[in-house]
Formats: structure tokens, C-alpha cells, sequence
């Protein structure tokens, strides 16, 4: 999802910053929306794949890029974070894991919606370690559940031998694999990388 700000250094990261932000607005917004609908989609069949990874001309991205740009003072972008994001987590250790909520035109229970955001957000996490590597890695418990869900959505594993994280960097297009990894990955490379959306 976000290959076309890899390159872009330190603006990438406030670039990323700011789609967190969105995010947590999203989640407050939706879980306070329910709707009562049966669920449509779960934390797997909520991903598209598309063919080809973005080239950021959505005008969602473009959106993103403008925001991050408009934070002149990195401070505030981690205040703003900081303060969405954690009434975002609240909402989430309160809501209803069976509450039904409607985004992007779809139905999930509100369990499966936060599943989407453990799996988005982890890979956001390993994202910002690669600008900034002192900020520690992404917590064991979400790597590892991602994975899974990565696995899952391909409907193929990748080797053992892979740790979590490297299956989600090589898995979602976020670093090539090494020669000695194609050799392992076999038929799941048919299914890698996805390219979510």
C-alpha cells in the first residue's frame, strides 16, 4: 500500500503519521455507526488485491500527502496522534466485538473490523521502522496474528523457516526476497506479494 512513499524519507513518515490519524478518527466514527445488517465480509474477505501495488494518484493519498505536508511542526502531527489514537483504542476495549458496522460499503462485525486495523497498523509499524529504527518493533502478539491473516487472505503459507516479520515485509512487497528465500517460498510465490487495498 504504501511502496509509492518508501523513497520519500522523512516526509514518508509524516505521510504514514497522518493515515494513522485517519484511521483513528475511522474507527471512532464506525463504531459509534452501528448498523443492522448482517455482516457482508469478515477480517479476511475485506481485502482486495489488487494486480499492480498503488501509485499514489488516489485521491485518498493525495489527501494524505497534502495533511502531512501541512504539519510543519512534527510535535504537533505526534500530539494529534497520540490524542486520536488513544481514544481509538479506548473505543476499541469497550466496543461490542459482535456489533455490526458498515465501512467502504461493506458490513463487518466490529471484531472483525479492528482485526482489519491489527493487520493495517502492523504493517503501518514496520513502515516507520524502517525510517526510524530506534522506535522498537511492532509487538510479537500483532506480528504474529498478521502473519496469519496475510496467510490466510493468499490462502497459502509461507515457510516456517520465515520469522513474521519477514513474511509480512516480502509478503506485502515491502522488501525483495532474498535468493535464498525464493528458493524456499516455491509454490506460495505464485500468491506473494500481495498488494492490499
Amino acid at each position: 500500500m504504501w511502496s509509492w512513499v518508501r523513497s520519500w524519507g522523512l516526509s514518508a513518515v509524516r505521510a504514514i503519521f497522518v493515515h494513522l490519524v485517519i484511521d483513528a478518527q475511522d474507527i471512532l466514527i464506525i463504531l459509534v455507526t452501528p448498523v443492522d445488517t448482517e455482516p457482508t465480509r469478515d477480517a479476511v474477505t475485506y481485502w482486495d488485491i489488487a494486480e499492480m501495488p498503488p501509485t499514489g494518484d488516489d485521491p485518498l493519498n493525495a489527501l494524505i500527502v497534502r495533511l502531512a505536508a501541512a504539519y510543519q511542526e512534527p510535535g504537533l502531527l505526534k500530539f494529534h496522534l497520540d490524542d486520536v489514537g488513544s481514544a481509538a483504542g479506548r473505543a476499541a476495549g469497550l466496543a461490542d466485538p459482535g456489533l455490526r458496522v458498515g465501512t467502504r460499503d461493506v458490513v463487518l462485525t466490529a471484531g472483525d473490523h479492528l482485526c482489519v486495523y491489527v493487520l493495517e497498523w502492523t504493517l503501518h509499524h514496520l513502515d516507520l521502522v524502517a525510517y526510524l529504527p530506534d522506535m522498537g518493533e511492532p509487538p510479537v502478539e500483532g506480528l504474529a496474528r498478521s502473519r496469519e491473516m496475510l496467510e490466510r487472505i493468499a490462502g497459502a503459507a509461507f515457510p516456517a523457516s520465515f520469522s513474521d516479520e519477514d513474511a509480512l515485509l516480502v509478503g506485502t512487497e515491502r522488501r525483495a526476497p532474498t535468493d535464498a528465500e525464493k528458493a524456499e517460498l516455491d509454490l506460495p510465490a505464485a500468491k506473494f506479494p500481495l498488494h492490499l487495498g
